[in-house]
């Protein structure tokens, strides 16, 4: 104690960080809480990590002015009881926050001043009591923080205190980082994301469609517009990420869900996705509905499809296949590259959908520029092969076994076990189908694809 009494006196008036870190039981009476009220007016940065017994005896002695702290984090991470978080008075460095640039609050409810924030560029909350903070607060405090640029809500989502029609404009942000079990919707219809920043979305559960971790009105982000790209990663974390030249949105669930296919195709059959120009989707089972035809009706200017291990890949070349009727609109007609990432060595591709395929779309005017299948082994069927390649520009196979690498599309392939596809079957009867009798996918005139 002697030794940081002169330390605090020799340094003068130069600004301190101090970390406040006790593992054991902290005493009222502890000689460090006693020097911290003389040392607060130099504080540039302070680090509280303490238990939730702890944190009051802390915060008694930090009522005094700090007008250099440009850092404050307070953890208190041994909080399991939700209904029991220690609460920050208001009294906190006499309400002065007015020089704070990075705000980290964990484990903790708040009743710090939502004002005097005008300097802040970063925060993070989490995991606060449920409902003590609502969606009005929130906003208040955002509205106090004009030049916020990275937000982040760990666990912490308000759901209530919606305030219809006010929108809260985030000019200068560059991130903001969502995670928790809560819908963020609600709070997303109030806020403005500006063009240049990147959104991301992490749900732990799922109960709801993908419309409920999104606006209502798109409109609200800015950084949305002229999206141009769309990734769809049902993987291990199912990841729906839309990119283009004014930005990034990201929704991540935090486990596969049984459905999620189905209701990201849903979600993109209902948005404007009319100036997309590229859609990737990894793994995943299409629905043998229609959502695949309908989301892809919709993308108008799509110039590039690649399916990287799907289950279903046939339903997207039928989708794609135009029909019979004149009258009906071609699929994505500016669609120019498709590219095919097979899921085993084991499995066998059927080359006439491809080749039919290609044949309508080149009937049609609307004929493809370059086919690239990667992975299975073996050469693919010669006719069919020559069949496809009267149909389009360049087709290329890349027979590959085991690791599948790919330099010009990013293709890391995990040798799978899953070799009971049942992408064999035929399925004429959803909405994207041509209208052909299924007793074409028993056509003995054209031998499969073999790999």
């Amino acid at each position: 104690m002697d030794k940081t009494r002169v330390y605090l006196e020799r340094s003068k008036s130069s600004p301190i960080s101090l970390w406040i870190g006790q593992g054991n039981d902290l005493s009222p009476h502890d000689p460090l809480l006693q020097v911290i009220p003389h040392a607060t007016s130099r504080l540039k940065s302070l680090t509280v990590h303490a238990k939730r017994e702890q944190i009051d005896n802390i915060t008694l002695h930090l009522s005094h002015p700090a007008p250099r702290i440009e850092h404050l984090s307070i953890y208190c991470g041994s909080v399991l009881d939700s209904a029991n978080k220690p609460v920050l008075e208001t009294a906190l460095f006499n309400g002065d926050l007015s020089s704070l640039h990075a705000l980290y609050l964990m484990h903790v409810c708040t009743k710090l001043p939502w004002r005097n924030m005008v300097n802040l560029t970063s925060f993070t909350l989490g995991h606060t009591s449920p409902g003590k903070v609502s969606i009005r607060q929130l906003l208040d405090f955002l509205d106090s923080a004009p030049r916020l640029e990275r937000v982040k809500l760990d666990s912490a989502t308000p759901t209530s205190g919606a305030q219809g029609g006010r929108l809260v404009s985030l000019e200068r942000l560059k991130s903001m980082t969502i995670l928790g079990n809560e819908p963020c919707s609600l709070l997303l219809d109030h806020l403005l994301i500006p063009v240049g920043a990147k959104l991301s979305v992490l749900a732990s559960s799922f109960h709801g469609g993908f419309e409920d971790q999104f606006p209502r009105s798109l409109d609200n982000l800015r950084n949305l517009s002229d999206f141009t790209n769309i990734h769809l990663d049902f993987a291990d974390r199912p990841d729906l990420r839309f990119t283009g030249p004014n930005g990034q949105v990201t929704l991540t669930r935090a486990s596969p869900g049984f459905d999620s296919t189905s209701q990201a195709f849903e979600f993109l059959a209902q948005i404007d996705t009319s100036k997309v120009e590229r859609l990737d989707i990894n793994r995943g089972n299409p629905p043998s509905g229609g959502p695949p035809y309908r989301a892809l009706l919709r993308m108008e200017t799509l110039r590039t499809l690649k399916l990287s291990r799907c289950q279903g890949p046939h339903l997207f070349i039928r989708a794609l296949r135009p029909g019979t009727s004149s009258s009906r609109a071609v699929v994505c007609p500016n669609l120019e590259d498709l590219i095919l990432v097979l899921r085993t060595n084991s499995e066998t591709f059927k080359i006439r959908d491809l080749v039919r395929m290609a044949t309508a779309r080149a009937l049609s005017g609307a004929k493809l520029r370059t086919v690239k299948i990667i992975g299975g082994q073996g050469e693919p069927d010669p006719g069919g092969a020559l069949e496809l390649g009267k149909h389009v520009s360049h087709v290329e196979y890349v027979p590959v076994t085991g690791v599948v690498h790919d330099d010009s599309d990013g293709l890391v392939d995990d040798s799978d076990e899953d070799s009971d596809d049942s992408d064999d079957s035929d399925d004429s009867s959803y909405e994207g189908s041509s209208g052909e009798s299924s007793e074409d996918s028993g056509d003995s005139g054209e031998s499969d694809w073999g790999w």
